[in-house]
């Protein structure tokens, strides 16, 4: 296969609510897209770099693509030139991540197109059998909005949570209360995205709380395992990992101590998905528990991609999160748009996927608002 156009542009879709945390607050997606293609196909690649997470930016985005775009032209041809170029530019995909998401995914597609078969069959993994559950996530919104939120999930089914905090104490209290009025049997756990300086505030908060949760998400700065570590041995739960484990490298920082930690594998946050499945494969080879994780704001094509590192995962699989969908876009690059449903559910064998790449049907606008060129 010869690549014969690859291509990099901006996703602008806004959210029908905005959606706030301790590290951000979002009224529209901030995501790149990617097209290459070949042979008169198309292939498509979606990421979101985030300057909180990854340190990255859609400039940053931009730059990577300007400084590797020849050398990705002139040097994939198939999966092998892929994962030999992936190993002698790891340095370049560490420090650009998201960057190279968009990328790999786009080539995945096409490569899985242009040798007529799905993405699964290409990589010599299952093909999707589901169905798969997801999390309900609550933001730092107002309580009335909480409130309504969070009844309606439980409307829908839903018996996982997990519930963004502000930093302000009476504020949380008040909407754990709330949550657990609704149903004291929910399995909830918070996300704090790097809220406090050190372990005693970190532990005093959480206690002042009122309840012991399924696991905290990035409580400190990011990386301080050994604060961590400590911080989850004197709640008596674990610490999930996000921003603090972004490549299979920092497996050494948690060697020992596999019931202290989680793992949030985030397809973009991560590089792609080829580094995704290596995280899930050496997780799983330690006994540490993951999540399937999302970015706020992902679209059908993330979704999709991340089902492949979920069904990865196995019984090792503790939550996933996303598959939001057009419950918060207002548009989706993908027709229908690939989300949950009642309970959470999202069956794949339900959905009307092609049989080649990821299969999705682009909608008719397109990821920009235009048509889409070919499937």
């Amino acid at each position: 296969m010869r690549i014969e156009q690859l291509s990099l542009s901006e996703l602008h879709i806004p959210f029908k609510t905005r959606f706030q945390h301790a590290s951000a607050e979002r009224s529209e997606i901030a995501s790149i897209w990617v097209e290459a293609s070949a042979e008169g196909f198309v292939g498509y690649g979606e990421s979101c770099p985030r300057p909180y997470v990854t340190g990255e930016t859609t400039e940053s985005a931009r730059a990577f693509f300007a400084g590797t775009h020849q050398s990705l032209r002139q040097d994939i041809v198939d999966l092998d030139s892929l994962r030999k170029w992936m190993t002698t530019h790891a340095a370049t995909i560490d420090s650009n991540p998201a960057a190279w998401c968009a990328v790999e995914l786009a080539l995945l597609d096409l490569l899985a197109k242009v040798t007529g078969q799905t993405v699964e069959s290409l990589l010599s993994v299952p093909a999707l059998s589901g169905p798969f559950r997801y999390t309900a996530v609550l933001g730092d919104s107002g309580e009335a909005a909480f409130a309504a939120t969070a009844h309606a999930y439980q409307r829908m089914g839903f018996r996982d949570f997990k519930l963004k905090l502000s930093g302000d104490l009476e504020r949380d209290t008040r909407k754990v209360a709330l949550l657990d009025s609704v149903d004291s049997t929910f399995r909830v756990r918070v996300d704090a995205n790097n809220l406090w300086p050190d372990v005693r505030i970190a532990e005093t908060y959480l206690r002042d709380l009122g309840r012991s949760f399924a696991g905290v998400e990035e409580p400190l700065i990011s990386k301080r395992y050994a604060e961590l570590r400590q911080l989850s041995e004197a709640l008596g739960y674990p610490i999930i990992l996000d921003e603090s484990l972004t490549s299979s490298a920092q497996f050494r920082f948690l060697e020992g101590t596999a019931d202290r930690w989680v793992i949030n594998v985030r397809v973009s946050k991560m590089g792609g998905l080829l580094r995704s499945l290596g995280v899930v494969s050496a997780a799983r080879a330690r006994g540490i528990p993951l999540i399937v994780g999302a970015q706020v704001g992902e679209t059908s094509l993330l979704t999709r991609a991340a089902l492949i590192v979920a069904q990865a995962a196995g019984d090792d699989l503790l939550a996933q999160e996303g598959a939001f969908g057009t419950f918060l876009l207002e548009r989706d690059v993908c027709d229908p748009s690939l989300m949950f449903g009642a309970g959470g559910i999202l069956d794949p064998r339900t959905y009307p996927f092609d049989t080649l790449g990821f299969g999705l049907p682009l909608s008719p606008y397109g990821a920009n608002g235009k048509p889409p060129k070919n499937a």
